[in-house]
């Protein structure tokens, strides 16, 4: 699909307006190969990067520079190329005639074509050579001549174009390398979560994300200030891949993302306590006295963040796990405030069918609904604008639900009691 990508105005997710536009030393960057694939490489300065099978550059060409442009490897040094305009072009009456003879039709043989590549010749030549010398490349549409050169350029070309870590663009990379990975959360799924969920920056969300980081990345791509609480089922705070991807600054991620495991997650839940009552005689080195700081610290961060969780109003709650929802849901739903969301998101229907129906017959759930994400790319170009053939079959499923609070006013009857909403 050819699509227009205009630049992200917002600077909340990497802090300032340099890291957001520029690539900076120590930057996860997405470059798109000439054939089409995407790849993620780490920027380290002063090192050499190789991307796939189309060659290696030093790091230092790309660092500092906007993200959007098309580069060519030279000699592991980068040129920058020129914007390509869409032009119209106009249709002949030629025909896509064939011939069933390769030689005939392409007498350029694979041995020839390694030959002037071993030799430094540039990719357009090679293509140039090969059209002169393809029989039949008059009699072939505009359209088919322009597709010929784009595939010989996909092969032959030392180029890429690095992406803009975008929600949209990380989210669309993750699923097509490896859509399991995310629980089958495509873009446009992606959005709904976000929307249903109503994040908005300064805003306070409970989140349990087994989509390898990539609803914590949109969370915190949207917030840049507030607080973000997730659950998870580790002891240390889980690797988020996906959010490698974003290079958010790290004081912003922790000024806003705090985690917790589903034990200490308990209200029973007995923390040990960090030795800071060791008299100084005791401590025998800076080692010891360094290792003591820093549990002090550890159990100062995990007390703070379990009163935080037990405090409660919480504006939403949005799951993405590969645990069943409803037990989720009954675990965290108390530190909900009135009228915040929940939004369970599954590659199946049947756990986000059984929730909705328990959420229908318990009181304090309004309107629990079910949907499901259907999405259809289109080629757009003149004349050649048509739906994509290959698309995938869902997105997911979508459980969307409000708490609110109920109170029974008695000792009224229950039939004449007044139940209040709020």
């Amino acid at each position: 699909m050819d699509t227009l990508s205009l630049p992200s105005t917002s600077t909340s997710a990497a802090g300032n307006e340099e890291t957001s536009f520029k690539i900076q030393s120590g930057h996860n960057v997405l470059v798109r190969q000439p054939n089409g694939d995407v790849r993620s490489i780490k920027l380290a300065r002063d090192s050499t990067v190789a991307v796939g099978r189309v060659g290696s550059f030093y790091a230092n060409e790309l660092i500092g520079q906007p993200y959007g442009f098309s580069y060519e490897m030279v000699d592991k040094k980068l040129k920058i190329l020129p914007v390509r305009t869409l032009e119209e072009v106009e249709d002949t009456d030629a025909t896509n005639e064939l011939i069933n003879d390769g030689k005939f039709v392409q007498p350029l043989t694979v041995d020839e074509i390694q030959t002037l590549k071993q030799s430094g010749v540039h990719a357009s030549e090679i293509i140039k050579k090969q059209i002169e010398q393809h029989a039949n490349y008059s009699l072939k549409t505009e359209y088919s001549k322009d597709k010929y050169k784009k595939r010989k350029e996909a092969k032959y070309s030392k180029s890429f174009t690095t992406i803009e870590p975008t929600i949209y663009n990380v989210s669309n990379y993750w699923f097509n390398k490896d859509q399991n990975r995310i629980r089958d959360i495509r873009p446009d799924t992606l959005s709904q979560l976000l929307t249903m969920a109503n994040i908005q920056p300064g805003g306070r969300y409970l989140a349990v994300d087994d989509a390898s980081g990539l609803v914590v990345a949109a969370i915190l791509d949207r917030m840049g200030s507030g607080t973000l609480l997730t659950i998870s089922d580790t002891d240390s705070p889980p690797a988020y891949p996906v959010i490698a991807n974003m290079n958010f600054s790290s004081d912003m991620v922790q000024s806003v993302h705090k985690t917790l495991n589903w034990a200490t997650s308990e209200q029973d839940y007995i923390a040990v306590h960090a030795s800071s009552d060791v008299p100084p005689e005791e401590i025998k080195s800076d080692r010891q006295k360094s290792r003591l700081k820093k549990r002090k610290v550890a159990h100062d961060l995990l007390s703070n963040t379990r009163e935080e969780l037990f405090t409660g109003e919480f504006e939403s709650l949005i799951v993405a796990s590969q645990y069943e929802p409803s037990g989720i849901v009954d675990r965290l739903a108390p530190y909900l405030a009135g009228s915040a969301s929940i939004v369970v998101h599954s590659p199946h229907s049947q756990p986000v069918v059984d929730l909705q129906n328990k959420l229908r017959n318990t009181p304090g759930f309004l309107g629990p609904s079910l949907t499901e994400g259907w999405l259809r790319q289109y080629q757009v170009l003149p004349g050649r604008t048509h739906p994509t053939m290959n698309t995938s079959g869902s997105g997911g499923y979508i459980l969307h639900a409000i708490k609110v609070c109920v109170v029974f006013k008695y000792p009224q009857p229950l039939s004449q009691s007044a139940v209040q909403f709020r």
